[in-house]
């Protein structure tokens, strides 16, 4: 691999052009699971169906699932590019820069809350150049290093911090690949399983590491196959094997990979990047108790773009005390973390 590229993970897809998705799986057991979830998918109005292994290959050729294999099918899933749809946001907020209602301060690391004099309430941050007052609210959100972020911010208080962990992530993209031709966003059922896995300390130690086939191509036609999960602390350092163990699962889908895979070296690139992973497998979204004014949002693992701006809208209506359009108990901070 020629090139190492450090993302945040929490990207979904990763891009907006081509609609369309196929969850996979290769045996009984994972059958029985894509027909429940089909039948339950359903029942909310979703538009899903269930694909024999025939009709499966029909769309994939390229694919190898066997005689018990199958898929679900989603004809109104789509892809968001990360990189595009980051910008596209950032130019909106660009929008707001001359009412004085956006600004942008790189390089200059939140340190501490400054607190009131009068009533103890959180009213502005403390950066290494900079101290940012505000009158609704700070919302936090980190992503992976929200649960640093509040250690720091709360070193004088008996908050508990969010128990975020950074979830290291390899994908690999092949430029200018013709070795395969795909038709839709492909996804074993096992990466639900892997998704979910427990977070697992021993002997101080951070260990578990899982890979689920993924396979899609971006905008400009290159193939993105993934994807690994692992525990690593904030460790950037492509891994090897770990990259072996994509490929490898990979070629298991698609065999016409193991003839290519010596062009790898010299056509692939190798991106990674932290999952804000939360051990419920639920986002934190919501006032942090005894602060009214601090809010989180943060632990959506790899959902975090395509839930951005319906995070977004349930904080400010918390914040601006509108009605709620979902529940939001479910994502509180409050009695989920005291221990």
């Amino acid at each position: 691999m020629n090139e190492i590229d450090s993302l945040p993970y929490g990207t979904g897809w990763g891009r907006r052009t081509r609609a369309r998705s196929l969850l996979i799986g290769r045996t009984s057991e994972e059958l029985a699971i894509l027909e429940e979830r089909v039948r339950l998918l359903s029942h909310t109005g979703l538009r899903v169906e269930f694909l024999s292994s025939n009709s499966l290959l029909s769309r994939e050729p390229a694919l190898e699932v066997g005689k018990e294999g199958g898929a679900a099918f989603f004809p109104d899933d789509c892809q968001i590019d990360a990189f595009n749809t980051a910008s596209f946001i950032e130019k909106g907020n660009k929008c707001f820069a001359s009412k004085g209602r956006y600004a942008e301060f790189y390089n200059d690391p939140a340190k501490s809350l400054v607190r009131s004099e009068r009533n103890g309430e959180a009213e502005a941050i403390q950066t290494s150049n900079n101290i940012l007052y505000f009158k609704k609210a700070l919302v936090l959100a980190a992503g992976a290093w929200s649960e640093c972020l509040m250690r720091s911010l709360f070193v004088e208080t008996d908050i508990v911090p969010v128990p975020v962990k950074p979830r290291k992530g390899h994908l690999i993209v092949l430029e200018n690949f013709n070795g395969i031709q795909l038709n839709h966003g492909l996804m074993e059922v096992g990466y639900m399983d892997h998704q979910f896995a427990s977070y697992q300390p021993v002997d101080n130690k951070q260990h578990f590491s899982s890979v689920s086939m993924t396979a899609t191509t971006d905008m400009n036609g290159n193939l993105v196959l993934g994807s690994s999960r692992q525990f690593s602390g904030f460790c950037k350092q492509v891994e090897e094997p770990i990259v072996k163990s994509i490929l490898e699962r990979a070629a298991e889908f698609f065999p016409t990979l193991n003839d290519l895979f010596h062009k790898l070296s010299e056509n692939g690139k190798i991106r990674v990047g932290f999952r804000p992973y939360m051990p419920d497998g639920k986002p934190v979204i919501g006032p942090i108790l005894r602060f009214p004014k601090v809010f989180l949002a943060t632990g959506h693992e790899g959902s975090g773009l395509s839930l951005a701006l319906g995070t977004a809208e349930m904080v400010a209506d918390m914040i601006l005390d509108n009605p709620s359009r979902v529940d939001c108990k479910p994502f509180s901070v409050e009695g989920r973390f005291s221990h």
